[in-house]
């Protein structure tokens, strides 16, 4: 499938380096300061953007993301408003792909064509539903690809050789293989396991391989980003919003130039196109 996210890989392919993927949650921790961060990924290094849809039960994410979420419930967050903000961010940014992240619930309560609809309209490229595996291909997965959506699939350690075709089947923009077993944030995996897995993916498909959970430091990401196609970092991000609230829970002035500058960390760790 065409678009922005073949794009971009095609565009990091050439350079020589790997991509980072920056994970926030939307409305987190409030609507304007949730713009104003997803505003400055893109020039602070992010090569692609995830966006977490806000639910109440986030069952694959650790302490800091469904806190994020519960967060941008408490501050208004809706899916409506989660596709406005893309528009919004879209209207200044036509390059960076962008896909949303998070569960069926709020999308089935949406309407499945209205969802597909709107996010094509408001700039979105791709979707990660965690909890729709391939058997439930037909609740979202095929009308989104029919669409010309991307729908990216997670593989994990436990995904074995005769699981993956199954996976991969109808897998569009990337394959996000989950380093980690158990929930976002957890410990970090071993680079040879994370190297292993990789190899094991691209045998079994041309597609381009991100690596995510357990990522943090500048040292991790540059390590995956010789690996993998990209690597994906999220629970540190959002942490570090958490970080920068006060008592009350606003934003502190220091937030949105923090956040951004650990991108810019992150992102130094995978080099440029000279190197």
């Amino acid at each position: 499938m065409s678009g922005r996210i073949a794009a971009r890989f095609a565009a990091l392919k050439a350079e020589g380096r790997g991509g980072l993927v920056t994970f926030l949650t939307a409305g987190d921790p409030d609507p304007g300061t949730s713009l104003a961060l997803l505003r400055g990924l893109s020039e602070a290094g992010a090569d692609l953007i995830e966006l977490g849809m806000p639910f109440s039960d986030p069952m694959a994410d650790g302490p800091a993301i469904q806190a994020a979420s519960l967060r941008a419930l408490a501050a208004g967050a809706t899916l409506p408003a989660t596709l406005a903000q893309v528009r919004r961010w879209r209207a200044d940014d036509d390059a960076t792909p962008m896909i949303l992240m998070g569960y069926y619930n709020p999308i089935y309560s949406y309407g499945v064509a209205r969802f597909i609809k709107d996010a094509l309209a408001a700039g979105v490229d791709g979707v990660i539903i965690v909890d729709l595996p391939p058997e439930e291909d037909g609740e979202l997965c095929l009308p989104a690809l029919e669409a010309g959506l991307n729908f990216i699939r997670l593989a994990t350690p436990t995904t074995d050789d005769a699981r993956l075709p199954a996976v991969l089947r109808h897998t569009a923009g990337f394959v996000y293989y989950v380093a980690i077993r158990g929930i976002t944030g957890a410990a970090a995996a071993d680079d040879q396991e994370i190297a292993a897995a990789v190899a094991r993916l691209k045998r079994h498909t041309d597609l381009p391989v991100a690596v995510g959970f357990g990522l943090r430091t500048p040292e991790q990401v540059g390590a995956v980003g010789k690996i993998a196609d990209a690597a994906v970092v999220g629970s540190a991000l959002v942490q570090l919003i958490a970080d920068n609230l006060d008592g009350d829970g606003r934003a502190k002035d220091g937030l949105v130039p923090a956040v951004l500058g650990q991108v810019r960390s992150l992102r130094s760790s995978l080099g440029t196109a000279e190197g």
